[in-house]
């Protein structure tokens, strides 16, 4: 049986661009978000209400934390890391015309996967890559549309993963650094939007952000829909657990191509005690 909600809280009220990835630093205590096209970095102090912006030199698609402090960066053109003291240093750069970096996960052995995809949405025009703390990368998938969620399981064994134009959240085995056996895993039907971001939760159900659809879902480990959180505007791009004891699931949102946006589009929202989720992993970089 679904359950539905309409329940949520405006954590801070922006008119981001393209907000995503939202991503809890436990080290801080603090929210990580981003406005990819506005190239603006967010952080967020549930505790005091705080938030700080920090404007990017690019086009920035993920910030996740590093091992030891600062962050890693998934940029225009590349992937850097920036240091506590504001320092900066690319770890990969790889410019490509007319390509951009989109969504980004750290894997439980602390490796980046980042996907990119082209400003025209092209077909087959993003990767995905494997990224380790040396710089090393390993191209995992090199024929993707729009690279988006990707997310392991609590055993660290399945990973989760979507090309948005597809309209599939996709599985595969994963052992060793290696993704391996891809099959669907929930297809989004016609008319509910498009899968964006994704995050798991400590019972293995997947939480997958519906662009176009107003709403993010919660698939349970054998793919079911059980819960649907539903939203006043419609481009829903991604969700992630955050707080001391990670029950809250921070949601992000856009404003792009709406011509009569919502008044929350392009916030911050939260929806306190949807659940439980997992410790994330930092970069080992």
């Amino acid at each position: 049986m679904t359950t539905y909600t309409t329940t949520y809280e405006v954590a801070v009220r922006a008119e981001a661009t393209l907000g995503e990835g939202p991503t809890w630093d436990p080290a801080t205590g603090r929210l990580l978000w981003l406005d990819i096209l506005g190239a603006r970095l967010n952080s967020y102090d549930p505790s005091t209400g705080n938030r700080t912006v920090r404007v990017t030199d690019q086009h920035v698609g993920a910030a996740k934390p590093r091992v030891g402090g600062g962050l890693v960066l998934n940029l225009r053109d590349g992937v850097g890391l920036l240091d506590v003291d504001g320092g900066f240093r690319w770890l990969h750069h790889e410019p490509v015309p007319g390509r951009r970096a989109n969504d980004a996960a750290v894997a439980p052995d602390g490796s980046l996967w980042a996907g990119t995809m082209r400003y025209d949405e092209a077909p087959g025009g993003g990767t995905l890559s494997r990224l380790t703390g040396d710089g090393s990368v390993d191209v995992v998938l090199d024929d993707v549309t729009v690279s988006n969620g990707t997310g392991w399981s609590p055993d660290g064994r399945l990973m989760y993963y979507i090309d948005t134009p597809t309209r599939r959240v996709d599985v595969f085995d994963h052992t060793s650094g290696q993704a391996t056996n891809r099959r669907p895993f929930v297809e989004i039907e016609e008319g509910a939007g498009f899968p964006d971001g994704l995050t798991v939760d400590a019972d293995g159900c997947v939480w997958v952000a519906l662009w176009d659809g107003g709403a993010v879902r919660r698939y349970t480990p054998a793919g079911e829909l059980d819960r649907v959180v539903q939203l006043p505007t419609p481009r829903v791009t991604a969700c992630a657990f955050g707080g001391p004891d990670l029950t809250d699931l921070y949601i992000t949102t856009a404003r792009v191509g709406l011509e009569a946006p919502h008044p929350v589009a392009g916030s911050l929202l939260v929806v306190p005690g949807a659940g439980k989720g997992l410790p994330q992993p930092a970069f080992a970089g």
